[in-house]
């Protein structure tokens, strides 16, 4: 049915660009539902989005796996054309990578255990003197953290299962994350004793980033996402990974 669909966004879509060379994408797939694996394939609403802007340019896509930190310098040094891997947009990535025009906004949200939702119910409650945060290092979450709250007692995990796994042992009160770990809660039955506040601590955008100076290719990805936006095709992608309501039960 997915299939079907899809093919029917796409058939308004105009081609821009032929091309032989497969354009190489860098994807680090352990963020769901933006990007992670399954059954050994790619998948997401980033793989999506990668078929979509193959079709609208006439060029095929090769994702090129490797840890999120490697993006960015393997971007500099030529190994991959493109990073569509749920990329934050940050004034210091910025200065390293070009950024094309955002396909979604989103933000950093609080992850606790059940236990703890009536101490900190409220957004504000983060803010407190001794509240013991857990983020992963090099993300917007740990910028946060680092910036505005500087009262917290910060640790940092390797990843969202690590800091899962901290706040069932009450090693720390809450996990700040992007908000799609948040939304993976709202449908994940593995982890219904955790919850998230779904409310944004930060207002953030995801873009793709391309090599600085790469104008030709930007251009070409900023064209597909409009066409991709105006024609509904990014909307269907969205609705198809991410929980349109959340309910607290």
């Amino acid at each position: 049915m997915f299939r079907r669909l899809f093919a029917i966004l796409l058939l308004t879509l105009g081609t821009s660009l032929a091309s032989a060379d497969a354009l190489r994408v860098g994807v680090s797939p352990d963020y769901p539902p933006l990007v992670y694996l399954q059954d050994g394939k790619v998948v997401g609403i980033e793989a999506d989005n990668a078929r979509a802007v193959s079709e609208i340019i006439s060029q095929p896509m090769k994702m090129v796996q490797m840890p999120f930190k490697e993006l960015i310098p393997a971007l500099q040094a030529g190994k991959i054309d493109v990073i569509m891997s749920g990329l934050s947009v940050t004034d210091e990535r910025a200065q390293l990578v070009a950024f094309t025009d955002a396909y979604m906004k989103m933000g950093q949200m609080a992850i606790m255990h059940r236990d703890k939702v009536a101490r900190f119910a409220q957004p504000w409650a983060v803010y407190r003197e001794g509240v013991r945060i857990g983020v992963e290092p090099g993300t917007t979450g740990a910028a946060f953290a680092e910036n505005e709250l500087k009262d917290a007692q910060v640790s940092f995990y390797t990843d969202a299962d690590a800091a899962f796994n901290g706040l069932r042992k009450d090693e720390i009160d809450l996990y700040i994350h992007d908000a799609p770990t948040s939304w993976q809660l709202a449908t994940s039955s593995e982890n219904d004793d955790l919850i998230s506040l779904y409310s944004p601590l930060t207002d953030e955008t995801l873009a793709w980033a391309v090599r600085q100076g790469d104008d030709r290719l930007a251009g070409e990805l900023n064209r597909a996402l409009q066409l991709m936006k105006s024609n509904g095709t990014l909307r269907y992608i969205l609705n198809r990974h991410i929980p349109v309501t959340v309910e607290v039960r």
